[in-house]
């Protein structure tokens, strides 16, 4: 096995990141902005998604790249705190725009309640209501911070149909960590091995440093494999990485 060196995993990072800005005060000009950023990548890099709020979504996709996917967040993003039937038809309108991914978030109030059946039967009817739309699930770990309720909720989260699992809204204090990272990805080894079928790990919140990128990187290498670690299975969330991480690919 050819061993990568730090460029190499640079590169790969780089091509791992969605590249987010979810600030209140958004707007077109300020997500310009990022796009710019995105379709300019670095010595042939890009990112793997630009990932707003979804009334800019239609306003991203029309001006990426083909090669970077339009992401946007949903389901009463970040606290999932209304109606299921609020969220289930947000979402069928968000895939009438024309994005290429969801990104979603589920009510934590009924993980830690044990309504699972409540949080099961959302995604099921989400991942209906956008057909064959990329569906990011976001557990919020670090409000479900218990072993058991992170497991749970993650196989509950792949059963009902995401095709990849997501740590944090980031607008939480507590956002990716390695035990949570860590006991996801285990679930999904576990599924694969049950299934055949390869379902995605999106580290988000905090991670703002190569440290903490390739932290990541390597957890999810050392329990998925090395199959995982592109950008069709391994998503970072984040914005001030990804400039970290071409000054520190600049360095080398």
């Amino acid at each position: 096995m050819v061993e990568l060196t730090k460029k190499d995993i640079l590169r790969k990072l780089i091509s791992c990141i969605d590249l987010t800005t979810l600030s209140n005060k958004d707007n077109q000009d300020s997500v310009q902005e990022l796009i710019d950023k995105a379709n300019q990548g670095h010595d042939g890099i890009h990112p793997a998604a630009v990932c707003t709020f979804s009334n800019l979504g239609h306003f991203v996709k029309g001006q990426l790249n083909p090669s970077i996917k339009a992401a946007v967040v949903g389901s009463s993003f970040p606290t999932s705190q209304t109606l299921s039937s609020a969220k289930i038809a947000e979402a069928k309108l968000i895939a009438e725009t024309g994005i290429d991914e969801l990104d979603i978030v589920i009510n934590r109030g009924d993980a830690i309640a044990g309504n699972f059946s409540n949080i099961s039967n959302e995604i099921n009817e989400i991942r209906a209501a956008i057909g064959t739309l990329h569906l990011k699930v976001i557990l919020e770990t670090g409000e479900l911070q218990d072993e058991r309720l992170i497991k749970k909720t993650a196989q509950i989260a792949i059963d009902a149909g995401a095709d990849f699992i997501k740590t944090s809204t980031g607008k939480t204090e507590i956002g990716a960590t390695p035990a949570a990272v860590g006991w996801m990805c285990e679930i999904i080894h576990n599924h694969y091995t049950k299934t055949g079928i390869k379902i995605g790990i999106k580290p988000s919140g905090g991670i703002r440093s190569f440290e903490d990128a390739i932290l990541y990187f390597n957890l999810v290498g050392e329990i998925l494999g090395a199959e995982w670690q592109n950008p069709q299975l391994f998503r970072i969330g984040a914005s001030s990485l990804y400039d970290t991480l071409i000054e520190a690919y600049q360095k080398c």
